[in-house]
């Protein structure tokens, strides 16, 4: 399982490294799609995945019996989730705006216009 999990893991950021290289904003957007995903993906798979109890401590015990979740990973997961999508949102508003001034996607292009 692990194995299987650190090869979609790889996979995953060769894609994103893959559409980041193309010449399209478009396709580099979607390739830091990707590349958060597989970071998300990444930290899920290094925590480790224990099936358990939430961790609460009872009231009248010092430490937790038995397994337990860890909600480190969990935490820095959703907050980078958070994360990437305020920056997408923000990149897709950056893509539109740089599309009505330039007339293209083209990264090429696009520094042909700068002066």
């Amino acid at each position: 399982m692990a194995t299987l999990m650190a090869l979609v893991v790889g996979i995953l950021f060769a894609a994103s490294i893959y559409m980041m290289l193309r010449r399209s904003i478009v396709k580099l957007v979607i390739g830091l799609i990707i590349l958060s995903n597989a970071a998300n993906l990444l930290i899920f798979v290094v925590s480790g995945l224990t099936r358990g109890a939430p961790p609460l401590i009872p009231d009248n015990a010092k430490a937790v019996a038995g397994a337990v979740a860890d909600p480190l990973p969990q935490a820095l997961i959703l907050t980078a989730i958070v994360i990437a999508f305020s920056v997408l949102a923000f990149a897709v508003v950056l893509i539109r705006r740089a599309y009505e001034v330039v007339g293209t996607d083209d990264l090429d292009q696009m520094k042909d216009t700068d002066t």
